[in-house]
Order: structure tokens, then C-alpha cells, then sequence
């Protein structure tokens, strides 16, 4: 019986011709001798009728069981599938198109990084050729901190590398950094020996070495990478970037802005420089493409422009859920590839998990100041510390600040009703190479939040990304006091403030005390 054949199968198959031996299945001629042999059987056919019906009363020797089967060959391995049901590898067909290089401008137009760079290429003979140095920088994070950090060319994240949907690349990597490392293509379908996992898929890149990474970028994606040789360490110390990929067929209207950020997360402990990378929890700088808020570049959009922003997300241990104001986000793509318009869902806040990427595409329709931030609140904060005690409502008496001040002038008590006090405390005294956690200074006044966070400007017009400056307001668009006139007229009465918050203030925080209408 053939494989998957059942006895049905086998029976009709007995009736076909014979393949090998096509004569045997054409009608052959009978000799005398079967005449003869045929008539015989037929004569006896009566007597061993009777001879059975004879036996019907007796009770049958059972038959002999058949002996086992001696040396029976085992079952032959299954052939390999038909050439036709073999998946073909994902990178195949776009190897086989063999596509001009995409060019910025005619083929694709190139993101804008706010705080950062692409990474320039040549052309070798139909390859575009990318060349990263893996090596110690100085970065600044912030004004006042600089990290002694590990980054490509020079920085951190390292440069974003573009290329078009089957483009083939050519990445050397030169290794700069005190021990042995790897790049990993993150979500790229690549060939086994080029996924730059140190130890598996090949051997470490050796400090002074430079390594060829060469494959076709087979669908379009926002991509990662990033070490895979001692991760926590070389990640943690800040090398990582983003690796774009756009569409060689476009099936719907480009966009017309294209921002690319990286979120990243740090423990800088106050006074150093060096990232601590041992760290799990208590990471106290957040950042967007290598820069702390406010000291970030602004994302620039003209009214009505079509607006893609590609997020990926490479901190050590935090998954951020960014939030934009103003405006709604449709989830368009992650590090998978391009999501189809039919299957696509809008947010005004999406999730980057770790490891992965999203591009969020909206239209610039409602023009102003509009954060863009991460909505874990102690994401959005500068270097602040996890080990103070709780002050929130403390109440310290004057004098008792007086008498410390006698033996620390600059004394005083904070916190008791949050940190926005500190957001004006600019000329405070601070360790070496450490941030407040101040804000930005705003049209009308400090903002408290910084950290992983910037603000995307809509105007009438634009000079490309050029910065222009606080949005100017139309009368009576901005909240302000309400008047008195203003309360009656709708009939509110503001409680009078409370001597003393505490637990016994009402949920409406009106000083019921202990009643709730």
C-alpha cells in the first residue's frame, strides 16, 4: 500500500493498467491445457460442496497461527515533499527580483530624526554599502548630564539606517569597544548566518575587528538593531538603533512627515556619568532618540500633512504607552511589516512593547503645542530619585525650618505638595552632572513633566522642520479664570479651602467629612 493510500484506494488501484508492463493488461489467448484445467475444477465442484456440508457438524481444528515474520525489512522513509510544496525562504523572491538600489527622493523620502542622523550609504555595484563603528562616546542626555555611554558613530541611538524593500545591503561593522560584540538585525527575514547572534549563528566580532553583514531587506517594516552578545551590558550602555525599510510598491498616498524615534531608558545615579546597566527596576532617565524633554527637538508638521511616526523601543526592562494629544493615532505597522488598511484601529494611546516597533499615522488637522509622551507619569520626570520618603502633605512648622536654616542656609523643605516646585528651581545647587527634574519653559510658565516626552507643533506653514516657536492663540481660546459673573450665571459655588487636607476629605475633595452626595 502506497503512503496515505487506503484499501480502497489499493483495490481500484489493482484494476488500473500496469504502468511497468503495459502488454499484461491487454486480453491474452487460452490454451488447450487451461481448457482443460478450467472443465476438471468445474466437474468437481459438486463433491467438495458435499464434503463441506459433511463438516458442518464438526468441530474445526482451528488453524495454525502463522509464524512471526523473520527479518521484516523496516518501512522506508517517507520522499521528501514535491519540489512544489517546499515553503520558499522569506528572503528568496526578493533576492531573485534583483531591484535596483531605492533611492531617497525618487524612491522613498527619507525620515526625519528629531536629535539624530541616518546613516549615509555608497553604491557597489547594485549594493548599498553601510559601514557602523561600535565604540565609547560621550553623550549628552540633557543640558548639565553627559553620559560616558557605548554608541554607533559617534552616538546613541546609533544612526538610522534606510533602505527600500528589496534593496541588497552591505553592513561592515568595526568593533571599537573594550570586549567582543555582534549586531542583530531585529525582525529582519534574514539568511541563518547573518541574524548576528554571537555564538550561534556565528562567532563574536573581536575588539578591532570588523565583521560583513550582507542580505536583502525582503518587506518593508521599521526594524531594530542591536548587539547580541552580552545584551544587558552593550544595550544597557546604549547600542541600539532603528532600521527602516519603506515600501518599493506603494499602495496608498505616502506620507508627507516622517519622524523615527527611538525610546530608550537609563539609570544615571546622581554625581556619575557612566550608565548602571546592572539595573531592573528604579531606571530614573527616560529618553527619545538619546535626548531627556525639555531638551529635545520639536516634530514640525504643516496643517494637513499626512504624519507617520515610527516608534521603536529598546530600553532594558519597560514596555512605554505613548500618548499624543490633540489628535488620533491609527496604529499603521509594527516590526512584523505593514498592518493592511482594512485590519488597522485607532488609539490616542499605543502601547511599544520591549523589542518591538509601531508606526502611528495621523493627520495634522488641529494646529498648536501637542505633547507626545510616555503615560507612565515616572517616565516623565528627570533623574528622579526612588528612595525619598514620602512628604506629600507633611507639614513643617516655620521655626523649625528657621533653626535648620541656621546650620544649612540653603535648607529648605520640598515635596510636601508634590514636585511642580521644583520645576522653577533652576538655580538650585546640584551634584555634578545631574538634572533637576525640571520642565520646559513655557508661553505661560514652567511645565513639570520632562523625561520621555516632546511636542508636536502644527502650523499654518512651515519652514521644512524648523522650530517656530510657541503657537500664538486665538482670544478666548485659552482657559483662564473664570469670573464671577462667569459662576453665577452657571451656577457654581467653589467650596471655601479646606484648613487642613487629610483622610476625612470627601472623594469630591468638598470637606464633607465623612458624607458623600
Amino acid at each position: 500500500m502506497r503512503d496515505g493510500e487506503s484499501h480502497h484506494d489499493q483495490d481500484s488501484r489493482a484494476n488500473e493498467p500496469n504502468e511497468r508492463h503495459p502488454e499484461a493488461a491487454r486480453p491474452q489467448p487460452v490454451t488447450r491445457r487451461q481448457a482443460l484445467g478450467w472443465g476438471a475444477a468445474l466437474a468437481a465442484a459438486p463433491a467438495v460442496a458435499a464434503a463441506a456440508r459433511a463438516q458442518e457438524h464438526v468441530h474445526p481444528t482451528p488453524p495454525a497461527p502463522s509464524p512471526p515474520p523473520r527479518n521484516e525489512p523496516s518501512p522506508e522513509p517517507s520522499p521528501p515533499p514535491a519540489a512544489g510544496r517546499r515553503p520558499e525562504r522569506p528572503w528568496l523572491a526578493a533576492e531573485r527580483a534583483r531591484h535596483r538600489p531605492g533611492a531617497p527622493g525618487r524612491d522613498y523620502r527619507p525620515v526625519f530624526v528629531p536629535d539624530g542622523a541616518t546613516l549615509p550609504f555608497r553604491v557597489v555595484d547594485g549594493v548599498k554599502v553601510f559601514h557602523l563603528v561600535a565604540e565609547p562616546i560621550v553623550h549628552e542626555l540633557a543640558e548639565g548630564l553627559t553620559l560616558r555611554a557605548w554608541g554607533y558613530n559617534g552616538r546613541t541611538p546609533g544612526p538610522v539606517i534606510e533602505a527600500v524593500a528589496g534593496d541588497r545591503v552591505r553592513i561592515y561593522v568595526t568593533n571599537r569597544l573594550p570586549s567582543p560584540t555582534s549586531v542583530h538585525w531585529h525582525g529582519q527575514l534574514v539568511p541563518n548566518g547573518m541574524d548576528g547572534v554571537a555564538g550561534l549563528t556565528q562567532p563574536d566580532i573581536p575588539v578591532g575587528a570588523t565583521f560583513k553583514y550582507e542580505f536583502v531587506c525582503p518587506h518593508p517594516a521599521t526594524f531594530l538593531y542591536h548587539p547580541h552578545f552580552e545584551e544587558m551590558t552593550e544595550g544597557g550602555m546604549g547600542l541600539s538603533g532603528l532600521f527602516v525599510v519603506h515600501p518599493r510598491e506603494r499602495r496608498e498616498p505616502p506620507a508627507d512627515r516622517e519622524f523615527a524615534i527611538l525610546l530608550q531608558e537609563w539609570r544615571i545615579d546622581p554625581g556619575t556619568a557612566r550608565p548602571f546597566t546592572n539595573e531592573m527596576v528604579e531606571f530614573n532617565l527616560l529618553t527619545m532618540n538619546g535626548r531627556a524633554f525639555p531638551d529635545v527637538t520639536p516634530l514640525v508638521c504643516q496643517l494637513g500633512d499626512r504624519v507617520r511616526i515610527r516608534l521603536g523601543n529598546l530600553s532594558q526592562m519597560s514596555h512605554h504607552p505613548i500618548h499624543i494629544h490633540g489628535h488620533t493615532l491609527t496604529v499603521a505597522g509594527t516590526d512584523g511589516g505593514v498592518i493592511p488598511p482594512s485590519a488597522r484601529w485607532p488609539e490616542t494611546t499605543v502601547l511599544v512593547p520591549v523589542g518591538t516597533s509601531r508606526d502611528v499615522d495621523f493627520v495634522a488637522d488641529n494646529p498648536g503645542d501637542w505633547p507626545l509622551h510616555c503615560h507612565m507619569f515616572h517616565h516623565m520626570m528627570n533623574q528622579m530619585g526612588h528612595d525619598l520618603p514620602n512628604m506629600v502633605g507633611v507639614r513643617v512648622p516655620a521655626e523649625l525650618e528657621a533653626k535648620i536654616r541656621r546650620l544649612l542656609p540653603a535648607y529648605m523643605t520640598m515635596g510636601q505638595a508634590g514636585m511642580g516646585e521644583m520645576a522653577e528651581m533652576h538655580g538650585m545647587a546640584m551634584p555634578a552632572n545631574t538634572i533637576p527634574m525640571r520642565g520646559l519653559d513655557g508661553p505661560f510658565g514652567p511645565t513639570v513633566f520632562g523625561g520621555m516626552s516632546t511636542v508636536i507643533k502644527v502650523r499654518e506653514r512651515t519652514v521644512g522642520f524648523e522650530d517656530p516657536g510657541w503657537y500664538d492663540h486665538s482670544p478666548g481660546t485659552v482657559a483662564g479664570p473664570a469670573s464671577e459673573a462667569e459662576l453665577a450665571r452657571d451656577g457654581i459655588e467653589p467650596p471655601p479651602p479646606a484648613d487642613e487636607p487629610g483622610p476625612w476629605t470627601s472623594a469630591g475633595g468638598h470637606g464633607h467629612h465623612g458624607t458623600s452626595r
